[in-house]
């Protein structure tokens, strides 16, 4: 990467530390409306739409993990010494690697139905490169209207199933969904787990299929300072489809490490 990348953000709040929300690979900061809505009560939230997402504009060249992490990172700089740091899915794949690579600028991690990346297993990569030509084969609408309800448990409301193929349909787009798949078939998160100094919750639906229970135990495992909160009746957006659950574990993270009170 040559230079700055400029994202669009949705900020709210005005008091308390920075938190910093890092969508999944297939939607943008409207993922985070919920986190939104009730924590900026308590803290600054920052929810991005990666490059090449929703209203960010495309890179001009291909971003790696190490790009995304950076461009988490500088808009940490912008606003704050550090930031509590959200991410979801691929958002939590980016998350560490920014703890990890620059670990001066996260006060927490909070990892929600993440993985250590795709890159640890030869089949998963390939799933993860072949998304892109299925983007480009079937248009927005119908990659989500195909991969967007698999997101949820079976027994998610019908409007949240519309809402989260609605929010895929109008947030993805080529080239940045590319890259961002290539950065997760990269991805092998696993050797530099155990040097993540910040304290992390780490969480995941109980009837997550996307990334699984398995990979979040190997996330939780790996790190030093976790929590580990399985997220009763969610798939894999646990904050969309539990958020009253979601939000009260993520402020009880909060004021462990940031002294939010209550």
């Amino acid at each position: 990467m040559s230079g700055r990348v400029d994202v669009h953000v949705e900020e709210a709040g005005d008091r308390g530390p920075l938190l910093l929300c890092l969508h999944g690979i297939g939607s943008s900061s409207a993922a985070f409306a919920p986190q939104v809505a009730e924590l900026s009560s308590y803290v600054r939230v920052v929810a991005w739409d990666a490059p090449g997402y929703a209203k960010s504009p495309d890179p001009e060249e291909p971003l790696t993990l190490d790009d995304f992490a950076d461009t988490a990172a500088a808009l940490i700089r912008e606003r704050a010494s550090n930031a509590h740091v959200l991410g979801v899915s691929w958002g939590g794949v980016i998350a560490l690697r920014l703890a990890a690579r620059h670990p001066e600028l996260v006060a927490s991690l909070i990892v929600a139905d993440s993985s250590p990346g795709s890159g640890t297993d030869e089949a998963k990569a390939k799933g993860m490169r072949a998304r892109a030509g299925e983007l480009a084969e079937l248009g927005a609408r119908a990659f989500a209207e195909a991969r967007g309800p698999r997101l949820l448990s079976p027994g998610a409301p019908d409007h949240l199933v519309r809402r989260v193929v609605r929010t895929m349909a109008e947030s993805v787009r080529l080239p940045g969904y590319a890259y961002a798949a290539e950065s997760m078939a990269t991805a092998d998160l696993r050797a530099e787990l155990p040097s993540i100094i910040a304290p992390t919750l780490v969480l995941c639906g109980d009837q997550d299929v996307v990334t699984g229970i398995e990979a979040s135990q190997a996330i939780a495992g790996a790190i030093h300072r976790t929590a580990y909160v399985i997220v009763k009746d969610a798939g894999h957006l646990a904050n969309q489809e539990q958020p009253g659950h979601f939000n009260a574990w993520v402020l009880s993270h909060l004021r462990i490490t940031a002294s939010i009170p209550e």
